[in-house]
């Protein structure tokens, strides 16, 4: 049933003002690509893929992924189907719902859980994307009374499809009779898991449709099921979604417009030089940075060009950070006076700011759909397709290589060191031992230049006292080099920014942070660990990265602990 046209028209009388822009010294760059963000506007709720491409096959797919637009309204019709589905769920005895998947397939239910809660009655609700053996063994729910939702638009994503035959596993080994019954499967039609989900009897299938890309598939099933499941009011989101898109396709001055503005700010810093996209938020909305991030990189990074989003850095002095920012400031709600002085103090200084004001927590359906638009944008502006990710393939290619090597051998490459950090090899990509020279690999840190930005990638479980050191290095980088930082778990990172590492400008400088396990888990069927896999996917990226030219180490730690971790960081700043 279609939402009521006046639930739309005042919610899009909320979002009107809910975008302003204290441009600073990117004035006239905003005034310069404005024209090329009004007409690329225009091509895009026209569906006009030539805003994008002159290529005739490039604009045949990108216009096989601009579903996004019409999803909201689509999706109404599905709101009875998830009201029902999640109904049974929460009669059925199940306590607790875990979700499988990776990069948008995962970010966006993440987000809904993290500011919306949980409602009162529903199943407890938590993502797992990590192939980290502590991670898996983090999820202690009681199998039985366990519902696990497998999520992959590809079908053959090798992270959820492993921990999927894990949990399956679990179920059997606690004489569960019919384990299909606790999978639901979200996907495309015609993939190897709708095929599974239908063979195996699993409890739903939800069939997405097939023309939105991952990272814009946050008002889709993608999302939804899990709001659902979590007792969200599906309906409002949407409503909120429609809302945004109805006033983006009715406002035509790029300025004054909720989401081509921000879509202009974005493309015209990028192009002046002022690439890193510095998210300052609300602790409630902290996760809606990650996925902002994923969404961003993956869509802009590329072609030797991109938008660095920096999402999770602690907020600073205007002398801690660069000529290279543009501060997007998100308040949530009225009044919302969080990081107002210190975001008086980066104004003061003539440091560019974007100030988004969310009217409430169901509105961040607007803001799923906001970025989304925003993001189409910043793409014309930058000359690149923001539908495609040419080089994510690189490192799932090289880890590939490396389990088939692992399955004849039963090893892994040997992570050759040139010294060791911390009592840890570390190897270095060329062009990083090239610019080191003669130097110590302890002065990797000192290969920042103006401009560049820092990035920590960690194959280690999600782990909040590890996180809390990882923030201070974070500040202690920034203090020191004036660089933007960004912190990315593995291999979560590779199905988000890992694109704008490889594809975008030659200007990050990366760790790529592994260590030992302590307790290891098998992948059932497969001749591999999560460990083995884990590690396969570092070394995988660790090479991409070199074969892309890019200034990086990696370092393997025999233990993963924040006490190792400190140590390592403690070398390297030294080397500052």
């Amino acid at each position: 049933m279609p939402i009521a046209h006046d639930a739309v028209a005042a919610r899009r009388a909320r979002l009107q003002d809910s975008l302003s822009l204290s441009p600073g010294p990117l004035d006239q760059a905003i005034r310069t690509y404005r024209a090329i963000a009004s007409r690329a506007a225009t091509g895009l709720f026209g569906r006009d893929a030539s805003v994008w491409s002159s290529d005739s096959a490039v604009q045949k797919k990108i216009a096989n992924r601009l579903g996004w637009l019409t999803s909201p309204a689509r999706m109404t019709d599905a709101v009875g189907k998830l009201r029902n589905f999640a109904g049974g769920v929460h009669r059925s005895q199940i306590d607790d719902v875990v979700l499988l998947g990776m990069g948008g397939s995962s970010l966006a239910p993440e987000v809904l859980r993290a500011i919306l809660g949980v409602a009162p009655g529903a199943p407890r609700f938590r993502m797992i994307d990590s192939t980290d053996p502590a991670a898996v063994r983090s999820v202690t729910s009681q199998p039985e009374r366990t519902l696990y939702v497998l999520a992959s638009k590809s079908g053959t994503t090798i992270e959820p499809n492993s921990l999927a035959a894990h949990f399956r596993a679990e179920l059997e080994r606690a004489a569960v009779r019919r384990w299909a019954d606790h999978f639901a499967a979200i996907t495309d039609e015609g993939t190897e898991l709708a095929a599974r989900a239908r063979a195996d009897g699993f409890r739903e299938l939800f069939i997405n449709p097939a023309d939105i890309g991952g990272r814009y598939s946050a008002l889709s099933f993608f999302g939804l099921v899990p709001a659902a499941l979590m007792g969200h009011d599906v309906e409002s989101i949407l409503a909120w979604g429609i809302a945004m898109l109805d006033e983006a396709a009715a406002v035509g001055e790029a300025e004054a417009n909720p989401a081509v503005g921000l879509g202009v700010a974005l493309g015209a810093a990028a192009r002046s030089g002022s690439d890193k996209a510095t998210l300052i938020v609300p602790r409630l909305f902290e996760p809606f940075g990650l996925w902002v991030e994923q969404l961003v990189a993956e869509s802009t990074g590329k072609q030797g060009v991109g938008i660095v989003p920096i999402a999770g850095e602690d907020i600073g002095p205007p002398e801690v950070y660069g000529a290279d920012r543009l501060f997007v400031h998100l308040r949530s709600g009225s009044g919302d006076e969080t990081h107002a002085g210190a975001m008086g103090a980066l104004r003061s200084a003539g440091a560019p700011v974007v100030t988004v004001d969310i009217p409430e927590t169901l509105a961040i359906g607007a803001e799923f759909v906001r970025w989304e638009i925003a993001t189409a944008i910043a793409g014309a502006i930058l000359d690149v397709n923001p539908f495609d990710e040419p080089n994510v393939q690189q490192a799932k290619d090289a880890t590939r290589v490396l389990l088939e090597g692992y399955k004849k051998t039963g090893h892994l490459p040997a992570i050759t060191g040139d010294t060791t950090l911390a009592d840890s090899p570390a190897a270095l990509s060329r062009n990083a031992r090239s610019r080191l020279s003669a130097r110590s690999p302890r002065d990797f840190l000192g290969l920042l230049a103006p401009g560049d930005y820092f990035a920590l990638l960690a194959y280690l479980a999600p782990d909040e006292t590890l996180e809390t050191g990882i923030a201070a290095f974070r500040r202690a980088v920034r203090a020191r080099t004036r660089a933007a930082t960004m912190f990315g778990y593995g291999p979560r990172y590779l199905h988000s920014t890992g694109q704008l590492h490889k594809g975008g400008a030659d200007n990050g400088v990366f760790l790529v942070v592994t260590a030992a396990p302590r307790e290891d888990v098998p992948i059932p069927g497969e001749p591999f660990s999560f460990a083995t896999l884990e590690l396969a996917q570092a070394i995988g990226d660790f090479q991409a990265l070199d074969a892309a030219g890019r200034r990086a180490m990696h370092v393997h730690l025999p233990r993963g602990d924040a006490a190792t971790l400190e140590t390592l960081f403690e070398l390297l700043q030294e080397g500052l």
